[in-house]
């Protein structure tokens, strides 16, 4: 008989603690999917990007500058907008700052024209807008180029043109083109 109930409790004992990690391990994964869907949800807010250190400059440019980005932020252009959002990347990213595994300033992105074409005018729009003056920095004698050449998000964009040649217009542009 004191065999039989040391058996039973042996099994109720195997039960109970099988019972228990499953529910702990339900409840894991629920606080991590909770955690990942709200930190997806939160990434999507630039302020969430400047609580990296290394991000801090480039969302003081979206936030707050005489900078192409800030312009792009008057227009409701959030970060990742123009920059991948998977979780993959975010993770590789968070993984670097982490363990300092990355370079200061960051590497600046280069988007390609017809990626800027997703939000902006056709390019003969742009070009129609920008004759002006005595030479169109969209009709370059070079052929179509790529708008990076010029624009930059978040440092001073600077006109190619003026490599070589003299342009009065140059003069004119605002405090986000170096000159």
């Amino acid at each position: 008989m004191e065999q039989n109930d040391r058996s039973r409790r042996g099994i109720l004992k195997k039960v109970f603690n099988k019972r228990v990690l499953l529910i702990i391990a339900a409840l894991v994964i629920v606080i991590g999917a909770g955690a990942g869907v709200g930190l997806v949800k939160a990434s999507d807010n630039p302020a969430f990007c400047s609580t990296c250190h290394i991000m801090k400059p480039y969302y003081e440019s979206w936030k707050d500058s005489n900078l192409l980005a800030k312009k792009h932020a008057d227009e409701d252009v959030k970060c990742h907008d123009c920059h991948e959002a998977s979780l993959s990347t975010q993770v590789n990213e968070g993984v670097k700052y982490i363990t300092g595994d990355y370079q200061t300033p960051l590497e600046k992105r280069e988007f390609s024209r017809d990626f800027c074409l997703e939000c902006h005018d056709d390019f003969a729009s742009i070009k129609a807008k920008t004759n002006f003056a005595e030479a169109n920095p969209h009709d370059s004698h070079n052929g179509e180029q790529e708008c990076n050449l010029c624009h930059s998000m978040h440092q001073q964009s600077k006109v190619m043109c003026a490599e070589c040649h003299v342009f009065s217009w140059i003069d004119e542009l605002d405090e986000s083109w170096a000159k």
